[in-house]
């Protein structure tokens, strides 16, 4: 594709590095704010700045904050539950279903050999510590994780190192659909999912 200008193409081509944008989409883009008051323009690289330089994620849960020191503790929610997931996305697609009131944890990933993601690349290490701080005040941890080959391989992971902490473990019911991704999951089906939980059994695995 020949573009008009150096300055439309380098455009383009950062614009298309973004998941689910080609090149014509990108272009599209391009021209849109090159259209546009600079304010307009200017407005939208100072978000996305910030978003790269000022973006925290909070010590205790690892969900994305404008600080390391979240409202995660302070917000009234039943503490008794703890609802592991890979990402912040999913957190929010949970958090939509209207039908979870417990606490989150983000694992920053789920368990990959091929992609070289293991368990001491993720926030497993920190999840075992706080089941164990809580001394018992957290009776349930969810394992709302994608229902992947690698998802289900975190899960099991996370059972068996759960497993001297005594603590109940649950999944989220499979009316996610096998090999989906969780933040796609409609909210009816993801809020179902999260209501009819099953009890997590580490011998079937």
């Amino acid at each position: 594709m020949e573009y008009p200008s150096k300055l439309i193409e380098d455009a383009v081509n950062e614009i298309s590095k973004l998941p689910g944008i080609g090149k014509k989409t990108a272009l599209r883009l391009a021209l849109h704010l090159l259209k546009q008051e600079e304010p307009v323009t200017e407005s939208l690289s100072s978000a996305l700045i910030n978003l790269r330089q000022k973006t925290k994620y909070c010590k205790i849960c690892h969900v994305i904050s404008d600080s390391e020191d979240c409202t995660c503790e302070s917000i009234r929610k039943d503490a008794s539950l703890l609802c592991v997931v890979e990402d912040t996305p999913d957190v929010i697609a949970i958090q939509n279903t209207a039908q979870y009131y417990g606490y989150f944890h983000v694992l920053g990933g789920i368990i990959s050999p091929i992609e070289g993601i293991g368990p001491g690349e993720l926030n497993i290490e920190s999840l075992i510590e706080r089941v164990k701080r809580s001394e018992g005040s957290i009776a349930e941890v969810i394992l709302a994780l994608s229902p992947t080959m690698e998802g289900d391989t975190t899960s099991f992971y996370i059972a068996r190192k759960l497993e001297p902490c005594k603590v109940k473990i649950t999944t989220i019911a499979r009316g996610v659909p096998i090999g989906g991704e969780l933040e796609y999951t409609d909210e009816i089906t993801l809020g179902r999912s999260i209501v009819q939980r099953l009890i997590y059994d580490i011998t079937s695995d």
